[in-house]
């Protein structure tokens, strides 16, 4: 069995994947980072001996993500490359969705807009709001930066507690804008304001203002479909944030089956698809 192994290498966490000589995803695989050299060697031997494959089975080893910088040397001896971030998540997110015009929202420690037609994978920008933000702010607010127990909060706050609502400040709903659209992100957030409220805050802000830069980023492209990738996709609240925005400006948000590792899955197809990677 011949198999070419993605690798994306990030600052808090590496993904590994595999795409078998018939196309197919093989068992993707997160682990925490730390160092990103020790990081992706672990992760490699780990996803190796779990899914029995022998160093033997490897064609190519495709590293990809900010912590590819810190490795020059073939991983174990195999034959290694680095393919581009961007094109590796256009692709990976291709593959996940089979979508030819999209925009394809990375949302990691930050967040990179890349935009997909057809074969043309271009990055068009992106914000300093992500995962990062949601830490950073949940150490100062809520002094943890825990997920599990920021989500925990989240799933009890209100945020009414927090937000200014278009119904707040107006008693009938404006052009386009329901009475529960958000006016203003901890507008109405009080100093006597909940830990479970403010977690909840945090989460909302982060995802809407991801959400709203990629609208503003698609607009004169006619692109109305956004797929979202990265750990931040695992947050129940995207479940929620999207929806709503989906419903107020007539777009699409996609949240694929392997939305985590689409950048390790187009950095194996990088190579799959014959496109350069630097060796």
């Amino acid at each position: 069995m011949a198999i070419v192994i993605g690798i994306d290498v990030g600052i808090s966490t590496t993904k590994i994947v595999g795409i078998n000589d018939e196309g197919q995803v093989v068992a993707p695989k997160r682990i925490k980072a730390t160092d990103p050299v020790a990081s992706l060697y672990g992760a490699f031997g780990k996803y190796l001996y779990d899914n029995k494959i022998s160093l033997s089975d490897v064609e190519k080893v495709m590293i990809t993500g900010v912590g590819a910088a810190y490795i020059d040397s073939p991983v174990y001896g195999l034959p290694t490359a680095k393919a581009d971030e961007f094109i590796s998540d256009g692709l990976g997110a291709s593959y996940e969705t089979d979508i030819d015009r999209m925009i394809v929202v990375s949302m990691g420690t930050g967040t990179s807009l890349v935009q997909c037609i057809g074969d043309d994978i271009r990055h068009i920008g992106g914000i300093g709001v992500g995962g990062g933000t949601l830490m950073g702010l949940s150490r100062i607010m809520l002094q943890t930066d825990d997920i599990h127990t920021i989500n925990k909060l989240a799933n009890e706050g209100d945020l009414k507690n927090i937000d200014v609502q278009i119904g707040d400040i107006s008693p009938n709903p404006l052009p386009g804008l329901p009475k529960d659209a958000t006016a203003s992100l901890f507008g109405n957030a009080k100093s006597n304001a909940t830990r479970e409220d403010i977690a909840l805050g945090i989460i909302t802000t982060v995802l809407q203002t991801i959400g709203s830069t990629t609208i503003l980023s698609s607009l004169g492209s006619g692109i109305k479909e956004y797929v979202l990738i990265g750990n931040l996709t695992l947050l129940p609240q995207c479940k929620t944030v999207f929806p709503s925005m989906e419903k107020l400006f007539g777009v699409r948000f996609i949240i694929p089956e392997y939305s985590e590792f689409c950048t390790a899955i187009g950095a194996a197809l990088v190579y799959v698809k014959g496109k350069k990677g630097k060796e």
